[in-house]
């Protein structure tokens, strides 16, 4: 029987190990993120300022985020005495955080790709009935 030929790695030959392959990935993955970051804020900066209406939109969700931290916060501190109270007031922080975050949406589509038949003033009226049904109802 012929015998089995087996290739040896030189000693000088260098081969990588998994720490510095895994360094050198989670670095490049770090630059592709800031990177990412970088252009999103840039764009972002250029859409508010030819448009005042998202700027006010975003202040306002800013608004409700703040909200929803400081019940959050206070119910963690004094107690949940009325959980009931804590609970309507944060759903309803929440809720008119996701009909907020879909105004903006409707707001910013200037192509007309998703929203085709809906107008602005129409987006609009019924964010106005959505959150009067979401406050009185």
């Amino acid at each position: 029987m012929p015998k089995k030929s087996t290739a040896k790695i030189p000693p000088s030959a260098s081969v990588p190990t998994t720490a510095s392959v895994t360094k050198a990935q989670t670095v490049s993955l770090y630059q592709e993120v800031t990177e990412a970051i970088q252009v999103s804020y840039k764009s972002y900066l250029k859409d508010i300022s030819t448009n005042k209406k998202l700027k006010t939109l975003d202040l306002f969700l800013v608004f409700l985020v703040a909200l929803g931290i400081v019940q959050f916060v206070f119910c963690l501190l004094i107690g949940t005495f009325p959980f009931n109270a804590f609970l309507g007031g944060f759903i309803s922080t929440v809720g008119q955080f996701v009909l907020t975050v879909s105004l903006r949406l409707q707001s910013t589509d200037e192509e007309n790709k998703i929203f085709k038949d809906i107008s602005p003033e129409k987006a609009f009226g019924d964010y106005v009935i959505a959150s009067l049904i979401l406050h009185f109802v």
